[in-house]
């Protein structure tokens, strides 16, 4: 590991420093921080990326996912864009009583900065199913830094030693786990797509919230936020404005006690690929129209949220608009399905 001369990295503590190196020499590779994963379980599957490439900073990181390993969102990172691609399954799952044939197949971070002198974690929310105990499962990751490009996609045969392999895949082990007919799914933050035919917009206008607010032309109605899983750092929040006025405003940024930072999302699928990215210039809200933040759409990112967000808690939040002003706001906390 290299040593890190900048002023701000010296005054850490050596306890935190010898953990940093602990950790970066015991996986030289990219790997799972817990290895393991129970049959039948929803799971944040923590993939650590030690180093970049030969010294240069990574810029992506793909992770292709195994059959059996479903319902798959990717937790969004602060200066990253996210693309998701689906695609057919193997078999079909079951989902809450809905048959899944389709979902998340490839994930990728990308357009990032990660330098070499650092390491730091993606995170992947999914289902273990249908998987005997004693399975191991592989995620082929593709660590991409500009022009250069590391493949972690080594799998060892059956009952191989995966010490001698160059290029390691990041593998959980799959152990036995009882199934008590349903998992930690029902407490997920962010519902990155929604299930197949469901309309984002119905669901958002029937979910209950407090009173709407006015800032001069602007109504703020049917503001929510949805249940996390404990110990996941990002959420998201929804919220419809309508603009009565004959001049455009324009949502330009958001803050919230509840978090480190909250960012302003926009998400598009095209072809079966998924595309999240920040909108820094924020939100044009136009005269005499009505926006939506929904799920699948425009949404509120919460970052490093300090308390994971649970159902029938609220979360207050404060809208900054071009010509409207500050706006305070209080988000309700529903399911992870919005109801």
């Amino acid at each position: 590991m290299k040593t890190i001369k900048t002023q701000t990295i010296k005054t850490l503590g050596l306890a935190a420093l010898l953990s940093a190196a602990a950790i970066a020499s015991a996986e030289a590779h990219v790997s799972f921080l817990d290895k393991q994963a129970k049959q039948e379980s929803t799971i944040l599957a923590t993939l650590q990326v030690p180093h970049g490439c030969d010294g240069k900073a990574t810029t992506e990181v793909r992770v292709k996912l195994p059959e059996g390993f479903v319902f798959a969102k990717p937790q969004p990172k602060a200066g990253w864009e996210l693309e998701v691609i689906k695609g057919d399954y193997q078999k079909t799952y079951d989902n809450h009583g809905d048959k899944v044939k389709t979902g998340t197949v490839e994930i990728r971070w990308k357009n990032g900065n990660l330098s070499d002198d650092f390491y730091d974690t993606f995170v992947i929310q999914g289902k273990v199913s249908g998987i005997e105990a004693g399975t191991s499962l592989a995620f082929p990751v593709t660590q991409m830094c500009g022009d250069a490009v590391q493949a972690w996609d080594q799998v060892a045969k059956e009952g191989g030693d995966a010490h001698g392999l160059k290029s390691p895949a990041p593998v959980l082990k799959i152990v036995e786990g009882e199934d008590h007919g349903h998992d930690h799914d029902d407490m997920a933050g962010m519902d990155m797509t929604g299930k197949p035919g469901m309309d984002m917009s119905a669901m958002a206008a029937a979910a209950p919230a407090g009173e709407a607010v006015k800032a001069g032309d602007l109504e703020i109605s049917g503001a929510f936020a949805k249940a996390m899983l404990p110990g996941q750092p990002v959420g998201g929040g929804f919220f419809t404005v309508t603009n009565n006025g004959k001049t455009d405003d324009r949502l330009v940024s958001v803050s919230s006690p509840a978090s480190g930072e909250v960012q302003i999302h926009e998400m598009v699928t095209k072809d079966n690929v998924m595309r999240m990215r920040q909108l820094k210039d924020g939100i044009a809200i136009p005269a005499g129209e009505t926006v939506k933040l929904e799920p699948g759409n425009l949404h509120l990112m919460f970052q490093k949220v300090k308390t994971p967000f649970k159902q029938g808690d609220t979360v207050p939040v404060a809208l900054t608009f071009e010509k409207a002003g500050k706006v305070d706001l209080v988000l309700q906390v529903l399911s992870a399905q919005g109801k």
